[in-house]
Parts: C-alpha cells; structure tokens; sequence
C-alpha cells in the first residue's frame, strides 16, 4: 500500500481495517476495496460503504467473514475508530488468594473496555477474575503480531489457556476446537458491548447458584453440582 498516494488517514484506516478483519492484511483489504469503490480509495467513497458492498466486493473473496468483523472494519475505514478507541482500563492487582472459588475469564476486545473481537484478529484479551462477590481486571494480554507464526490460533489460545471461559465477538471453527481444548468454555457474543456488562451477567449467575456447565467450569465436583441443576438458568449465558 502506497500511503503516500493514497493519503496517511486513509492508509492508517485502511490498516486498522485489516486487522479487524481475520486472515486480511493491507493489501488483500485494498484489492477488495479497489473493486468496491476504486483506487485510489477517498473519505468519501469509503463513507457510503455498506456491509452489503464489503461482502460482495472482489468477487466475494470477504462473504463467509462474520458480520461483526465487517462491521468493525467499516468503522475504521469510515474513521469511527476514535470515538471506540478509548484509553485501555485499568487494572487491579491479584494474588491467587485474594478471590475463593472465582474463576478467570477472558474478553476478545479492540477497543478500549469493549467485548468487540473476532478471536482471530483481535487486539488485545482483557482478563477479568470473577467470584460470586467479586469481580477484578487483572490484566491485558496484547497480542503480538510478531510472535503468532504460521499457528496465530494457537498463539492466540496459550495466551489465554489459563481461564475458563472465553468471550468473543466471533470465531472461526478451527480456532474455536484450539479453545476449547485448552479446557476453557467459548461464548459468543456477535452484538459485542461492554465487556464489564458481561462478566457482570457471569457473576450474577455464579451467585444465584451456577448451573451444571458453570459448575464443571468452576471445578465443583459432581456432587456438589447436584444443587446446582437449574436448567432454566443456561439460557442465561452460552
């Protein structure tokens, strides 16, 4: 990509589009918007922009992505991407002693304190640690481009191999099996939202008595689980 033809604002745009996007770097993302709108691509053009035209473009080569991450990448081509970039929350220290009986679960996030990431092209995983009580971010894992290889799945899944439950805004199946064999149950959230709303529903379900999924998750064992068999309950996450 020529940034210099093309315009430092909409080459910063168009790079933060890729990203949203799984399997997509620069220039794949601009010989698809070369057909979409034509080259070279301007504010304008890039504002009338619809899914629709995203999908359809380049003879369909971005058709079966998910919807959220079209939607997230036709924020940063639009330039939306300042107002949802928000400054990274901060966190609260924790020892493995502070929170009994809590369990450690991750957000796929983009922007700011936002559950907005397609597992695969995400930015960074926001860590919170949850309890009946309590609930703490205790950490932000970015990841590093440079360091997934040929495998960015399964990079993606060792940074996160010490929670139990994941959040995402999308996933693909190769990479949801690299999930779930780290042990952790995935929850997809395609409406994404603020990652604290959330954890927060976690929680209030944890306190009315986890149902038999949670339970397992949370490492009761099976005749502790016993009390816990409400089915009405596991409609509220999963």
């Amino acid at each position: 990509m020529n940034a210099t033809t093309i315009g430092n604002e909409i080459a910063l745009r168009i790079g933060l589009a890729a990203r949203a996007l799984p399997d997509t770097d620069a220039a794949r993302l601009l010989r698809v918007l070369g057909d979409a709108v034509g080259l070279p691509p301007s504010a304008a053009r890039l504002a009338g922009l619809s899914v629709k035209d995203l999908k359809s473009a380049g003879d369909g080569e971005f058709a079966d992505l998910d919807n959220a991450a079209i939607k997230a990448a036709l924020a940063c081509l639009k330039g939306e991407f300042g107002a949802a970039a928000e400054a990274l929350p901060g966190t609260v220290e924790y020892r493995d002693e502070d929170m009994p009986n809590s369990i450690r679960v991750a957000c796929a996030s983009n922007n700011g304190a936002m559950l907005d990431g397609h597992f695969g092209s995400c930015s960074r995983f926001l860590i919170f640690q949850v309890s009946a009580t309590e609930q703490r971010l205790i950490e932000i894992r970015c990841v590093d481009d440079a360091r997934t290889g040929d495998d960015k799945n399964s990079y993606r899944a060792s940074l996160i191999a010490d929670c139990q439950i994941v959040f995402v805004a999308s996933i693909g199946g190769p990479a949801a099996a690299k999930v779930v064999r780290t042990g952790a149950h995935l929850i997809k959230r395609p409406g994404g939202g603020p990652a604290k709303d959330e954890v927060s529903t976690l929680q209030q379900v944890i306190a009315k008595g986890a149902p038999p999924w949670l339970a397992k998750v949370m490492g009761e064992s099976p005749y502790q689980r016993i009390r816990f068999k409400q089915p009405a309950e596991e409609g509220v996450i999963g």
